[in-house]
């Protein structure tokens, strides 16, 4: 697309804004104080408090349709948090409080936020790099170029699948999926699954597949386990009323002594088992293996020296950032962006928000990231050269 068509869909979004707002339209997309890279929770969130203050933004996602990132997960996953956690602010979720959401359930709420608050959003745009020039930020995307003094990296630390090296020396009998590629066991090869990788998303899906009566191999570390059937009384109180709003929220923070203690562990390994127990999997039928360290023969090979005959193998391997696009020297010697609770010190201007522990382990959670990107979008508002207090009618 060519920059002039793009500058007339902003001139849309602004005049949209405006009405919103009673501010004059941008007439040219230069007008933008901030672009916010990402329309997921933690975009729209942004969105949301940037609205409130009057700055003039655009939210640039690739996604077609806001909350595609969760409908596209498998069939049955439910949120590890009740409703009356799952708010954004301004929108209470449309549920029963101690009601899980589905993932569809939650992609059609952010939907309904982003239109709510008639949030300027460019959807299927896919960015490319950000750069800065002239002392302005250059954000390229596949439908042209954005600039701006500010830009906001709304996005979670969960974007790109994470496979290791050797899985394409498994043989191309064996049907392959990462876990976010999996939704159902019928698209999987009849026989035994191998899930390698026993967090969350492995045990979630270990269960799933489970209950369709096949036999599944759960490979990798024990995580530990939050003790407390989440659903129950006790889970309702301690699982997520102290462990999940207190703990994770409050005291797992970079301002605590035990937040930074743990957060390189955190960031690294991740978290306990929420939902499932060794017991309930042990009771499903599912099997505890080894990690996978390779591939003999075609097949996989576990640390203990197993060589597993299996016709499928689900890699639950993680994630990495995806933040390769970012054209500046930001990154240490992990390749993780250095900054201070989300604000690079050496790129003024430059904020994220979403990324897993940024502020506090909550960071990445729905119930977490509403503080950092009300924090972040109060600190880009000042230094909005148009800053207004002008506030969206509908969020009052």
């Amino acid at each position: 697309m060519h920059h002039e068509t793009l500058a007339a869909l902003l001139i849309d979004e602004g005049a949209a804004f405006a009405r919103a707002t009673r501010r004059e339209a941008p007439d040219e997309a230069g007008s933008l104080d901030v672009i916010v890279i990402g329309g997921g929770q933690a975009g729209l969130s942004v969105g949301y408090h940037l609205r409130r203050q009057g700055v003039r933004f655009v939210i640039v996602d690739a996604s077609e349709r806001v909350g595609d990132a969760w409908r596209q997960r498998w069939d049955t996953l439910r949120l590890f948090t009740p409703a009356w956690l799952d708010s954004l602010d301004g929108l209470p979720f449309p549920a029963p409080a101690h009601h899980f959401p589905t993932k569809d359930e939650m992609g059609d709420y952010l939907e309904q936020y982003a239109t709510h608050f008639e949030l300027p959003l460019l959807s299927g745009t896919r960015v490319t790099a950000l750069e800065r020039s002239d002392g302005r930020y250059l954000v390229r995307t596949s439908r042209g170029d954005l600039r701006a003094p500010q830009v906001i990296v709304a996005m979670s630390s969960y974007q790109r699948r994470r496979l290791p090296p050797f899985a394409r020396e498994l043989s191309p009998g064996i049907v392959q999926l990462h876990s976010s590629d999996y939704q159902r066991p019928t698209e999987l090869a009849p026989g035994p699954v191998l899930i390698a990788g026993a967090g969350n998303s492995g045990a979630e899906i270990g269960m799933d597949i489970a209950k369709s009566g096949r036999q599944v191999l759960l490979s990798g570390r024990d995580v530990g386990f939050v003790p407390f059937k989440i659903a129950s009384f006790w889970g309702r109180w301690v699982a997520v009323r102290i462990l999940m709003r207190i703990v994770f929220h409050r005291v797992l923070t970079i301002r605590t002594p035990l937040g930074r203690k743990a957060r390189p562990q955190l960031l690294s390994q991740g978290g306990p088992l929420i939902r499932q127990k060794p017991v309930d999997l042990a009771r499903a039928g599912i099997e505890r293996a080894a990690r996978v360290v390779g591939v003999k023969d075609g097949r996989p090979l576990l640390a203990d020296g197993k060589v597993l005959d299996v016709p499928n193998v689900i890699w639950a391997t993680g994630f990495d950032s995806a933040l390769d696009f970012i054209d500046l020297p930001i990154f240490d010697a992990q390749g993780e962006p250095r900054h201070e609770a989300g604000v690079v010190h050496e790129q003024p201007g430059l904020y994220f928000v979403g990324q897993h522990f940024l502020y506090s382990f909550s960071s990445g959670m729905i119930h977490g990231v509403g503080r950092d990107a009300a924090r972040i979008a109060g600190l880009a508002a000042t230094r909005a050269p148009r800053h207004a207090t002008a506030r969206h009618p509908l969020s009052a």
